[in-house]
């Protein structure tokens, strides 16, 4: 993750980047004006499209009274009506309309049109209407690879990068010295490190992705080397992930917190990184830090359960691997990670490790069925219900939500009834009140305005995770629909009419911070890589040169310099993944 607490800012003199940013804003304000003419940024839709069941919504923030929808090639109207009235939404500053074409149910490639506003952009009405994206998300892991070479194929020509980081080392604050064979795992974000914490929210997520919606994802083909060898292509994945993660673990069964160089390199190629590929510790004894450890415990303890049936080795190495950890946890339960003198990669600094050793004692607890466990959970998950009711958008940090789901989606028999009613109850209301604010919402996102900070797209992916695990608790299909709200959002259906997913849309956003887009010869990013979102913080020098009074959801930047609102990041690719797999039919 590229800021100081995770990411790097492009090395560049002041003069040129600031006259790079001037370009950029007078590009930006151009092609704003050339694209409002035809209405497409006053008309806010998802450019992916709509199921054919359910709300089908978009917005428009030009004045306008009725519209109609077209469809694609023979320009017919298929449905017309009338714009709701308007209202402010106070996240972005636009008087918002509603035009709501739910009743429209024919499957097609349509656009809205406006009178006295223009055409959208071309969206599709049908069953199976996320699928591709839903494999573009997915596959985007594979195009993070680091130790391999990766080939996105006929599909993507050129989309290539030669094999990386082929030697590591242990670096002084680890406690070791001398090489380590750590090669493997996904590039974190828009650099080339690998950090333990958030490798363990990203593969736990897709983990449970897989565990919710295996019967829709099992038969993605993700086009990736592994096709075809009788494990789904998700799983194959992940496992590359899940192998370097493995590898980050001692003899004594505690984690190394990252693999990074000591500082960030320049905009190169995986393959051109020369910096040396290093384990960091803590710098003191145990030099391994109790989040990193207590996420792998969580972690190969979903891993066990879910590659049972497809490897029962690769399944039992996970499990030994996850005890191991507990067992490091419960001997350190509280040794916190902090940059040590040299470093300033990442850090993923985090001063409560109790939430992952609740995330941990809840998966072995599901896995094993062992009362230790479970006993664990019940005397800690009180202190953390709250959580659930104030999701943080650098879910890497306060992974507790995922603790209290686990043991409220667990089928053991001797789960605690006391517990597991206080954590269905508050996962429940928590989804209720998500649901009642999306709805009052004039983008009907979930998001607040307070909510546009650090990852603001991640934060609106996981309210849509949090719904969707409320509806696996209790079915309601108004926790689906508003699901599908925040993929609305994600995907078109805001302020800018821009679709935050690379390469998906007729308008997405182009210069994630993603050192392989920006080192590379390719006219375009690399495909299905999900934006971090506005950033009202304002955390670079590009969000900071923005006019000073920006609404918090207009404080973004199509820019590779803003890495604080266009970074790339496996945590929240992973709930984009999560969310998508939640739309297939």
């Amino acid at each position: 993750m590229s800021n100081p607490s995770g990411g790097s800012l492009i090395k560049a003199p002041w003069p040129q980047r600031l006259a790079t940013l001037a370009f950029f804003l007078v590009c930006f304000s151009v092609a704003v004006a050339r694209v409002g003419e035809s209405g497409g940024t006053s008309i806010k839709l998802d450019q992916v499209g709509y199921p054919l069941d359910g709300p089908k919504i978009a917005m428009v923030s030009a004045p306008a009274q009725t519209f109609e929808v077209k469809r694609v090639g023979d320009n017919v109207t298929a449905f017309q009506g009338k714009l709701s009235a308007r209202t402010m939404d106070a996240s972005s500053g636009d008087q918002v309309e509603a035009a709501d074409f739910s009743r429209l149910r024919q499957p097609g490639t349509y656009y809205l049109d406006v009178p006295g506003v223009g055409r959208s952009w071309t969206f599709s009405i049908g069953p199976e209407v996320f699928s591709r994206t839903c494999y573009l998300a997915m596959r985007a892991f594979y195009g993070q690879r680091c130790g391999a070479a990766v080939d996105l194929g006929p599909e993507f020509p050129g989309y290539t990068h030669a094999a990386c980081h082929l030697k590591g080392s242990f670096h002084p604050s680890s406690g070791k010295e001398g090489r380590r064979d750590i090669v493997g795992g996904w590039h974190d974000a828009g650099d080339y490190g690998r950090y333990m914490v958030n490798s363990g929210i990203a593969t736990g997520t897709l983990l449970w992705a897989w565990e919710m919606f295996g019967s829709k994802l099992g038969s993605i083909k993700l086009n990736i080397p592994e096709s075809g060898n009788g494990t789904p292509d998700i799983l194959s994945e992940i496992r590359w992930n899940l192998e370097w993660m493995l590898k980050m673990q001692h003899d004594d069964g505690g984690v190394w917190h990252k693999q990074t160089s000591e500082h960030f390199c320049d905009v190169v190629m995986p393959e051109d990184d020369r910096l040396p590929s290093e384990v960091i510790g803590t710098g003191k004894a145990p030099y391994k830090s109790t989040s990193a450890t207590a996420d792998l415990a969580a972690v190969a303890a979903i891993a066990a359960r879910v590659y049972e049936p497809f490897d029962k080795t690769f399944a039992a190495r996970n499990l030994r691997a996850a005890r191991k950890a507990w067992a490091w946890a419960e001997r350190y339960p509280d040794v916190t990670f902090k940059n040590p003198p040299g470093i300033s990669t990442g850090e993923y600094g985090d001063a409560d490790c109790g939430d992952e050793r609740l995330w941990a004692a809840a998966e072995l607890w599901r896995t094993t069925g062992e009362a230790r466990y479970n006993r664990y959970f019940v005397d800690h998950h009180a202190k953390y219900l709250p959580t659930l009711r104030a999701l943080d958008a650098e879910s890497w940090r306060v992974v507790a939500p995922m603790g209290l789901w686990a043991y409220a989606l667990a089928t053991c028999p001797d789960s605690d009834p006391h517990a597991l009613a206080d954590v269905r109850d508050a996962a429940l209301a928590a989804a209720h009140e998500t649901v009642e604010r999306t709805r009052h919402n004039p983008y009907h996102v979930s998001l607040v305005a307070g909510d546009f900070l650090w990852g603001s797209n991640g934060l609106a992916a996981n309210y849509g995770m949090e719904l969707l695990i409320a509806n696996a608790l209790s079915t309601d299909r108004v926790f689906v629909e508003t699901a599908l709200d925040n993929v609305h959002y994600l995907l078109g259906r805001n302020t800018f009419s821009i679709s935050w997913v690379t390469q998906v849309g007729a308008n997405p956003f182009r210069h994630p911070h993603h050192r392989p887009s920006g080192a590379d010869k390719n006219p375009e990013a690399w495909p299905g890589l999900l934006s971090r979102g506005p950033n009202a913080a304002r955390q670079d020098p590009v969000l900071k040169a923005l006019l000073p009074d920006l609404p918090p959801a207009k404080v973004y930047a199509d820019d590779q310099s803003s890495y604080a609102s266009n970074e790339v990041c496996i945590n929240w690719q992973a709930l984009l993944v999560f969310l998508l797999a939640g739309a297939l039919p």
